[in-house]
């Protein structure tokens, strides 16, 4: 029997639960996948406590990697024992092994293992939506990297630092800014309770940043906002921190004229594609060395532990699942 994390309703940890069920056939067009390595993220939890709804009952999880065991009638680009990552929609990924769409899944060189694809592809392809859709970062732009010690944090400065910018990064702790540093970061901010926007502007020379990501919301859009020079860009992905106020029109422009931008990785992946250029992009950075970290690894049954971590800030690094 098969096992998987599913939610019956939503709410807090506890309302994930392991089931067991026998392995499901592939239907047209279909694959079966047994993964090795299942990615976890703020989108997760995100669907967990409802701020994403989901049919329910579900199985989380939108990443992971392993290898396609069966496959259903058309398939015609995979085969059994082929090696393969995805991320995206349809959701499941919590699971010893899943039904997955045949366009989602993205073939693994052999040199790339599981555990580092789980760890990157949703992270990877949401740098790229970050660094070629929503702002175009060039060289000698500066960017501002909130949370560069996360999982997306680092892979975000990593690929900024490749394409020739100055990364700002800030960081809760010296450890973790450590971590950012190792990344890329050229400068770290430290502390929640830092003067972000004062030394940000002395890092500048008074300018501000081109393009800030936002990943952190509550309060810390408002002053992430006063990052950004003029015609600047602040791209809010996500609500770590709690939900995002009520933004005044004003707070934006004319004075400051700002881009604010609220891009979404799932909607970016359910384009096919946008996903495979983004998908081929994160392969060809990973194979450079720019690519997801794994920070911590958890056991399936595990789940519920790595999403306390991951929402209590403990973690670093991409967090995986382990069937």
């Amino acid at each position: 029997m098969d096992r998987k994390i599913q939610i019956a309703d939503t709410g807090g940890i506890d309302r994930l639960h392991v089931s067991a069920d026998a392995p499901a056939e592939p239907g047209p067009g279909q694959v079966r996948i047994r993964h090795e390595a299942i990615g976890v993220s703020f989108i997760d939890i995100y669907h967990r406590t409802g701020l994403y709804p989901l049919p329910l009952p579900a199985t989380l999880g939108v990443e992971g990697a392993g290898v396609v065991e069966a496959i259903g009638p058309g398939v015609t680009r995979l085969s059994p024992g082929d090696r393969v990552a995805y991320a995206g929609a349809p959701v499941g990924a919590y699971a010893s092994t899943r039904l997955l769409p045949e366009a989602r899944a993205v073939l693994l060189p052999d040199d790339i293992p599981a555990q580092a694809a789980a760890a990157s592809m949703l992270r990877g392809i949401t740098a790229h939506m970050l660094l070629t859709r929503t702002f175009p970062v060039a060289p000698g732009n500066t960017v501002l990297v909130h949370a560069a010690a996360g999982g997306t944090g680092a892979l975000l400065t990593r690929w900024a630092r490749h394409l020739g910018a100055t990364v700002i990064g800030t960081a809760s702790t010296e450890e973790k800014a450590g971590l950012a540093r190792q990344a890329g970061a050229d400068h770290v901010i430290i502390g929640r309770d830092a003067d972000l926007v004062g030394e940000v502007r002395n890092l500048t020379d008074g300018r501000g940043v081109d393009v800030a990501y936002d990943g952190i919301g509550g309060g810390m859009l408002a002053r992430t906002l006063a990052c950004v020079r003029p015609f600047g860009t602040v791209a809010s992905i996500g609500q770590a921190a709690g939900p995002i106020p009520l933004l005044d029109l004003e707070d934006i422009g004319p004075r400051r004229s700002l881009s604010l931008a609220r891009p979404s990785f799932m909607a970016y992946a359910s384009d096919p594609p946008t996903y495979r250029t983004a998908a081929a992009a994160v392969l060809s950075m990973m194979r450079q060395g720019i690519g997801g970290t794994v920070g911590a690894i958890y056991t399936l049954e595990d789940a519920a532990q790595a999403h306390a971590d991951l929402e209590a800030g403990r973690s670093t690094g991409s967090v995986l699942l382990v069937p």
